[in-house]
């Protein structure tokens, strides 16, 4: 841990899942100058306001956590508005964040930007190599210039400006402020739901869509957020070590995945539904694998500390305060 503790870290996106993680994890380390905004506060899509917000505040670091995110239904819906906005966004705060004399600064992706047919599990150098996945493509194609932002700056300003822009590339997040909607959430959420729901109604079974054997990965959210602290502190010879100027990006996932129906059993065990699961073998599975490799950052010393079975009891406790009203 860097020894000073007043530092001041602007965390965008800080009402976001990663966000806020983000936040408890630094509050639970000591820092004590850490910076947020609201959406309503500081629109991040307007370069005015960045920019003068950054001239003002003139933060040490930058986690760069916000995002417009959807599922697969918004991304076919509104992709213009996707990849418009998160372009705004990495280009304003990243810029900006040079403008101001930020050296270090953490950008976070999402696993989509690597091709649709990946060799499993996906390693970094997966990236660029083939054609996205058509239903978010305009989202991952965002994410990817945001990588390349920070690799260009770093490139053109590492040396004269002491500029570290990093990235780091999460695989299926869950946990402490997910999305509970009944249409809008992803797995996770949704079964959690689900199974909730049919345990209140007494329902004797559960219909999952699909055949229940395409395997994903899922990893506690602050386990991410640690993993983010993690990478943004590592010695830039120890984070050099491990990447390239041009493959900066690092995963982090797991290290494991679960099929569907696995996963299905272990979140009824964890919502108490003891009735039938079974499989709607009609509807479509997607992708059949989709597992990150995350030996990058193994290798340099972070490994995940919450199993899913610990993470999912205390989704549910979550679910149950805050998201059944959803």
């Amino acid at each position: 841990m860097p020894t000073d503790l007043n530092q001041k870290i602007y965390v965008a996106g800080h009402r976001g899942m990663v966000g806020s993680a983000i936040v408890r994890n630094l509050q639970a380390n000591g820092y004590k100058n850490i910076i947020t905004r609201t959406h309503a506060e500081l629109d991040l899509t307007n370069q005015q306001a960045v920019k003068t917000f950054f001239e003002t505040e003139k933060p040490d670091q930058v986690y760069l956590a916000a995002a417009k995110v959807g599922g697969i239904y918004a991304n076919n819906t509104f992709p213009a508005e996707f990849i418009y906005d998160n372009l705004m966004v990495q280009n304003n705060v990243i810029h900006q964040a040079f403008v101001n004399g930020v050296k270090k600064l953490l950008f976070l992706g999402s696993s989509c930007i690597y091709p649709r047919l990946a060799p499993q599990p996906m390693s970094e150098d997966a990236l660029l190599t083939g054609k996205l996945e058509p239903t978010n493509e305009p989202y991952a194609i965002a994410k990817i210039a945001g990588i390349k932002m920070c690799e260009s700056y770093n490139r053109q300003y590492g040396q004269s400006h002491g500029v570290d822009y990093r990235s780091v590339m999460p695989t299926n997040l869950y946990g402490p402020g997910d999305n509970y909607h009944p249409e809008n959430s992803h797995v996770i959420p949704a079964l959690i739901r689900r199974f909730h729901e049919a345990k209140v109604a007494n329902a004797p079974e559960v219909l999952i869509w699909g055949t229940g054997t395409p395997k994903r990965e899922f990893l506690y959210v602050d386990d991410m957020a640690a993993a983010s602290v993690f990478v943004m502190q590592l010695d830039k010879e120890a984070y050099d070590a491990q990447t390239e100027p041009m493959q900066s990006h690092i995963n982090v996932g797991y290290g494991d995945d679960i099929s569907i129906s696995q996963l299905a059993h272990e979140v009824a065990k964890a919502t108490g539904y003891q009735g039938k699961i079974g499989f709607d073998t009609s509807k479509p599975d997607g992708s059949p694998r989709k597992l990150m490799d995350s030996g990058r950052l193994n290798r340099l010393g972070w490994d995940p500390k919450v199993s899913l079975e610990e993470g999912l009891k205390v989704a549910y406790a979550e679910f149950l305060r805050d998201g059944a009203r959803g």
